[in-house]
């Protein structure tokens, strides 16, 4: 299978022996990640994921869909971070960003809901009365089941479920995605038989969407996982030659870090069409999770255009030179949308008349593209030619691996999070929750 994407660094300013100079770097991270000696070396699964999944479980995940879409018309995805970011973005790349409001009879798979991303109230209330008058599956994704939103909102759905369907009607529709052998989260699945999937333990969890953690609600939602499999394999093929100069993965990973060094601390990642936008969402918690620690790391941002060249253009423009962008570009829409002739033409438009949407999309792309080099910003390009399952696939894998590769070449452990443990350390101590009463007072006399 060929590979969906192409990267352009013509616009990245640097000269091109600056990138040479970078080789032996780029072979030692790559072997480090091949060969599992760098740094968080436990949690390297993903690296070749595509190739090794488990077959039997992949099978039961597609069956656990199709009885989900004969029970429920709602799927409640109950996660934080990579337990939901993932999935959430391939759904909302490869379906109709309004399909919750399309007429009954056009739509053929259950609507996909999240719970459990956040603490509050007013959304878990809105919620609770939407999915009232109708049929509602839930897939909870934890590996521990005691981070506190996730936890909170299980408890909060998992009573709605048992009231309103009885214990064992609840039982049949609730699936749990968690560790394979311990945790709260597996005690209660064996406690309650509840169909349960495993999250691999050397797969953190933002690298987690082509695991069980992704592929159930993507499969609910209609997407062929098949697919999305086989674009992550090409991905696998494509980028895993070590010379920088045949491996488009490894030249973004080095460019970005090239930037860095240059004083580009600040990454925009930018999309031309709306249904990407939580894929940027995905990507920002991939490389912030990965790479902002020991005071180091590019910050991860996002912006939507063109919609945001009327708010931060601006800034992007002639603001401090301390970001570059990363532009995701789809060459064809898969529903083309022409543009009609106006016989008043009062918008002066009538010259774009017969032009598909996608045209001019692209000249907007261009003349962007143009004003932000000039105005000093750094652009590098990814290019798709549609977005297919296939080509997430790809794209997704083409992620994880630059940001493993950049994340060694930055010097740190890009598979761990110790600073996210430190919000909830505080807040568990403010709750006064078993195990954290001998800070409560300290964080009390502070606040």
């Amino acid at each position: 299978m060929t590979t969906d994407i192409q990267f352009d660094y013509a616009n990245a300013m640097l000269d091109a022996q600056e990138l040479e100079q970078l080789e032996p770097q780029v072979l030692l991270a790559h072997q480090q990640l091949h060969q599992h000696t760098g740094a968080g070396a436990n949690f390297l699964g993903w690296v070749d994921w595509p190739f090794n999944y488990d077959r039997e479980e992949f099978h039961r995940v597609k069956q656990a869909a199709e009885t989900i879409a004969q029970q429920a018309n709602i799927l409640v995805v109950i996660g934080v971070g990579g337990s939901y970011l993932g999935s959430r973005a391939v759904i909302e790349m490869l379906t109709n960003l309004f399909y919750a409001h399309l007429p009954t009879q056009k739509r053929k798979f259950p609507v996909v809901y999240y719970l459990g991303h956040h603490l509050s109230s007013n959304y878990m209330a809105d919620l609770l009365e939407l999915i009232e008058d109708h049929e509602v599956a839930i897939n909870v994704v934890s590996k521990s089941g005691t981070t506190a939103e996730p936890a909170l909102a299980f408890r909060v759905l998992r009573a709605y479920m048992e009231k309103r369907y009885g214990v064992e009607g609840a039982r049949r529709r609730i699936y749990v995605t968690t560790d394979a052998e311990k945790g709260a989260l597996k005690q209660l699945a064996d406690e309650k038989k509840y169909e349960t999937f495993t999250i691999p333990d050397d797969v953190g969890g933002r690298f987690s969407v082509l695991t069980t953690v992704g592929l159930l609600p993507i499969a609910v939602a209609g997407i062929d996982i098949e697919e999305l499999m086989a674009g992550a394999q090409a991905g696998v093929n494509a980028y895993r030659n070590p010379a920088i100069s045949r491996n488009i993965c490894y030249q973004y990973a080095a460019i970005r870090n090239l930037l860095y060094k240059k004083g580009k601390n600040n990454e925009l990642l930018v999309n031309y069409h709306p249904q990407m936008t939580f894929f940027c969402e995905w990507w920002k918690q991939l490389f912030g999770e990965s790479e902002g620690k020991d005071q180091k790391g590019i910050l991860p941002s996002s912006v939507n255009f063109t919609t945001d060249l009327h708010a931060m253009g601006q800034y992007i423009q002639e603001g401090r030179r301390h970001l570059f962008e990363t532009v995701i570009f789809v060459n064809r829409s898969s529903k083309p949308v022409m543009i009609p002739e106006d016989q008043q033409n009062r918008d002066g438009m009538n010259q774009l008349a017969g032009k598909d949407y996608d045209f001019v999309n692209r000249k907007a792309y261009e003349g962007t593209l143009l004003a932000h080099v000039d105005g000093g910003v750094p652009n590098l390009a990814i290019t798709l030619e549609q977005l297919t399952a296939c080509a997430v696939g790809e794209l997704i894998y083409f992620f994880e691996k630059a940001c493993g590769l950049s994340g060694y070449l930055l010097g740190v452990n890009p598979f761990n999070q110790p600073g996210v443990e430190a919000y909830k350390k505080n807040m568990y101590a403010l709750l006064g929750l078993p195990g954290y009463e001998r800070l409560k007072g300290q964080l009390e006399n502070r606040l």
